[in-house]
């Protein structure tokens, strides 16, 4: 599966006024009618409790400048790396946070939740989407960050 190019989001969520979020690119659309997505959480993931739990997300879709982000969002040695912590966001309309200098985001509430071996299948609702600027989206292929080739000769 490290041959399909993919994008790389910040899934945030919130629960009890805490922010949290981690780095997550296995997600895809699931339905038009209603509008529906699915995310794949590691069971052992710090924010897969928080999100059992709390029923809302944001998948904030990063741009090639925030490859930072992702590698913060992944490093379970680092204390606070799951939680916001001096980003900009917003809250959205369900509570999750959207990230201020993200791509584009899609917010969500969880109807559903999937055993999926050593993950979770959840999936949500659209409740509220949208692009926050123009850039080039981040790509994970071949277990290494890498610019979109859109748009370049």
């Amino acid at each position: 599966m490290g041959h399909f190019a993919t994008g790389v989001t910040i899934l945030t969520t919130t629960l009890d006024e805490e922010l949290h979020g981690m780095t997550a690119n296995a997600l895809c659309s699931v339905s038009l009618d209603p509008l529906l997505v699915l995310v794949c959480v590691n069971k052992q993931a710090r924010t897969h409790a928080v999100l059992a739990e709390s029923g809302v997300f944001a998948l904030n879709v990063l741009t090639e400048e925030q490859e930072h982000l992702s590698r913060l969002f992944t490093d379970d040695a680092v204390d606070a790396a799951h939680s916001l912590t001096g980003l900009s966001c917003r809250r959205g309309a369900t509570g999750a946070p959207i990230l201020a200098d993200c791509l584009a985001f899609v917010e969500c509430r969880v109807v559903a939740a999937y055993p999926g071996g050593d993950h979770t299948i959840f999936v949500g609702a659209v409740e509220d989407a949208g692009v926050l600027r123009e850039g080039q989206p981040l790509i994970f292929f071949r277990g290494a960050y890498g610019p979109s080739q859109e748009g370049r000769g």
